[in-house]
Order: C-alpha cells, then sequence, then structure tokens
C-alpha cells in the first residue's frame, strides 16, 4: 500500500499528470483564469495580450517547466505562474530599453547617419496627456504620491525617491500599495519601479 501512494505521488508530478490536472479545470475556474490573466495583462507591451499570457502559463505547465506544489489548487497556481511571466515580461523590456540608447550610438557611429526623430506618435502624446491628467486629479492630495510617482518619472530609484523627500521605506511601500490599489480601481496602468 506505501508503495502505491509513492508511486502515485511519482506520477502526480509528471508533465503528463499536470496535463490531466489541467484537463479537470472546470468552466468557473477557467473564467476566473481569464480574469486573472486580464488583470496581469494590464501594463504589458502591446504586442502581449491576456490570451498569450494564460497560453504560456498553460504551456509551461504542459511542458513540465513549472510543476504545481501538492495541496496547491490550479487557480492560484496558475495565477503565479502568470504573475511570473508578467514579471519576466517586464525585466526582458527594462533589459531591451537600456540596450536601445547603446545600439543607436553604436549604430550613428558606424554608418555616420543622422539620429533618430525622437518625436512621438502624435496618438501616444494624446494618451500620456489624458494620463497624466488623470494622476494629477487622483494625486493631487496626496503629498508622498506625488513625490513617489515624480521620481518614478525621472527614472529614480526608490532609495533616491526617499531620500529626496525624506521618506522612510515604510512609507515608500505603504504609499506605493495605495498608488497601485487607486490605479487598478480607475482603471490606469501601475507605474513599474
Amino acid at each position: 500500500m506505501e508503495l502505491s501512494y509513492a508511486f502515485n505521488a511519482l506520477c502526480w508530478k509528471t508533465p503528463a499528470a499536470q496535463a490531466l490536472s489541467l484537463k479537470l479545470v472546470t468552466e468557473g475556474d477557467l473564467l476566473r483564469l481569464k480574469a486573472i490573466a486580464r488583470l496581469h495583462a494590464r501594463g504589458l507591451p502591446p504586442q502581449i495580450g491576456w490570451t498569450d499570457l494564460l497560453q504560456e502559463a498553460f504551456a509551461r505547465v504542459l511542458e513540465g517547466s513549472r510543476r504545481r506544489p501538492e495541496g496547491l489548487a490550479m487557480v492560484p497556481f496558475l495565477a503565479g505562474v502568470m504573475r511570473s511571466i508578467k514579471a519576466e515580461i517586464w525585466r526582458r523590456a527594462r533589459r531591451e530599453a537600456r540596450q536601445i540608447p547603446k545600439l543607436l550610438v553604436e549604430l550613428q557611429a558606424t554608418t555616420g547617419a543622422e539620429p533618430l526623430s525622437e518625436l512621438p506618435n502624435p496618438e501616444h502624446s494624446l494618451i500620456a496627456a489624458q494620463e497624466l491628467a488623470a494622476l494629477d486629479r487622483l494625486f493631487a492630495d496626496d503629498r508622498h504620491a506625488q513625490c513617489i510617482l515624480t521620481g518614478l518619472a525621472e527614472g529614480l530609484s526608490p532609495e533616491e525617491i526617499c531620500a529626496a523627500n525624506r521618506l522612510t521605506k515604510t512609507d515608500y511601500d505603504s504609499t506605493r500599495k495605495r498608488i497601485r490599489r487607486i490605479l487598478l480601481r480607475e482603471g490606469l496602468r501601475s507605474p513599474q519601479p
């Protein structure tokens, strides 16, 4: 009896067993996963939709690169996988954003070409102006939130923001959580640290 229990526990950790547990996800679970995927997809680059996020989470489970811990329900597990994928996408985007200026300098040095114009698209400018106006309206009476948002806009690190505005780490963290909650409630994107 102990051998069959150990064998079953071993089999449950295989990709085939994970696929079987995915097949046992109910319609209600799938609706919850879709809602979670939509929330995680907010603020991601436009070429990545919530369906991409959900499909990638399923793919990682099926290929065996992500295994569900014993005792954890499938919905919270997949929500965690999607959160992990979102963080990975942001890390990749930040790394690529740091590389772009270097590549432009190299391109200009090797080809002797004129620097590329950095004029924003008019549609993007309008959207940015609307979002800035919404931020001003939402945080007009919150000095800590204004300090943090201004610091993030200037590209300062959390430590630099705290030092410049005499904020403690606790003040910074609690204000960031408050900003995130308000932005989610209003349907705006949360600024990335």
